[in-house]
């Protein structure tokens, strides 16, 4: 496997965080490590059965939680949701299915409930490490919060729809309004890309 740098001036891409860890944990190389300790992003990491085995600092802001190496299975998060809000048990996860079918899972969406109530919208980046026979050996998973993009675009579609609204009506009273309400939402959505 080819040796990934991450370089302290440019933002690594999620895959390649993640094949920075899935080299870790092939390698289990103490320095590898102290870098995945210092990652803004959340990343965690478990055996071939799905345990929990380490966690970033990333991770327990993520999750609003510290997991318990050992007893957490599958995933970091206290509770899960999909995208439209149906319960989503952990053995059924993204990391579930990464580590089941020994392949990477991408483009999946997510929601994670924190004890506290809170909920964080997701993509996870779930791959397993496998050995050099093919064997799962572990996985790695990176989690990246899109709460806010997600919240941005919303707010993008309600503009367009208030500027669309004030091109049909005549009235200006309700073409200023509109306008205003659609200068309001782009500010908001830009306030969450910044």
């Amino acid at each position: 496997m080819s040796e990934v740098q991450l370089q302290p001036v440019a933002t690594p891409t999620p895959d390649e965080i993640v094949e920075f860890a899935v080299t870790y944990l092939q390698a289990g190389d103490a320095e590898l490590r102290e870098r995945l300790d210092a990652l803004p992003a959340p990343v965690y990491l478990t055996d071939a059965e799905g345990w929990v085995t380490w966690y970033n600092q990333a991770c327990v802001d993520f999750a609003g939680r510290r997991p318990t190496p050992g007893e957490d299975r599958w995933c970091v998060t206290w509770r899960l949701y999909t995208e439209c809000g149906t319960p989503l048990p952990h053995e059924e996860c993204p990391m579930a299915v990464a580590i089941r079918q020994g392949k990477p899972v991408r483009g999946v969406v997510a929601v994670a409930e924190r004890p506290d109530g809170s909920r964080v919208l997701f993509t996870p980046f779930p791959t397993p490490a496998v050995d050099a026979d093919g064997r799962v050996v572990g996985a790695v998973n990176l989690l990246i919060d899109i709460t806010d993009s997600r919240q941005a675009e919303m707010l993008r579609a309600q503009a367009l729809r208030c500027r669309r609204l004030a091109q049909s009506v005549t009235d200006t009273r309700t073409v200023s309004t509109l306008t205003l309400m659609a200068q309001e939402y782009e500010e908001q959505a830009s306030a969450l890309s910044a």
